[in-house]
């Protein structure tokens, strides 16, 4: 390709656009202490979920985020039950696998989104009885918005006269547009 700045028919243009992209799956283990020693546990789940994301370095987004843990659990022989609540934080680094080097601009955005919200995968009574542990799952996927350049190739020998008269349709219906994909970029699992 000849040189932009030498060549009158390319046109870089400014816009805002996904200029890295992450995804990570986690999994995290809580030991809970109840009120009482615990005999059986009869259920476990996850609720109150809030994150928030910001970069870290040029190419890493961090999720901070809590939830509370509740555990309904049976004590005294199997004679009363309980619901533990306790509230866990979590800190995840996600590595940025697609990242645009020429995005410019200090003020780049970061969007997060929780593609699995956290849940309970097992919860067990510890070794000693006297705690519950949790372990628990969840997953992200982040992207960076900033501004970048497109270059763009103009036709100099088009006139003006042609282009008015050209029909643009090229029979798009609703159906077409369902089917694009919307993670065109791919998305690599780690």
């Amino acid at each position: 390709m000849a040189n932009i700045d030498q060549d009158l028919n390319y046109r870089e243009i400014i816009c805002k656009a996904v200029c890295g992209k992450g995804r990570k799956f986690s999994q995290s283990t809580h030991t809970i202490t109840p009120s009482h020693k615990p005999t059986s546990i009869l259920g476990s789940w996850i609720i109150n979920h809030t994150y928030k994301a910001a970069r870290s370095g040029d190419d890493s987004v961090t999720v901070e985020g809590r939830y509370d843990v509740n555990i309904w659990y049976s004590y005294n022989n199997n004679t009363k039950t309980e619901v533990c609540t306790e509230t866990v934080g979590y800190k995840d680094e996600i590595i940025l696998s697609t990242r645009d080097e020429h995005a410019t601009g200090k003020d780049l955005e970061v969007s997060a989104r929780c593609i699995q919200a956290p849940n309970t995968l097992e919860c067990t009574i510890s070794p000693n009885g006297s705690r519950m542990v949790i372990q628990c799952e969840r997953e992200f996927v982040c992207d960076v918005i900033g501004e970048t350049k497109v270059c763009v190739y103009v036709n100099s020998d088009a006139k003006p006269d042609e282009w008015e008269d050209k029909d643009w349709d090229y029979g798009l219906d609703d159906e077409d547009v369902e089917d694009i994909d919307q993670f065109f970029m791919g998305e690599l699992e780690e």
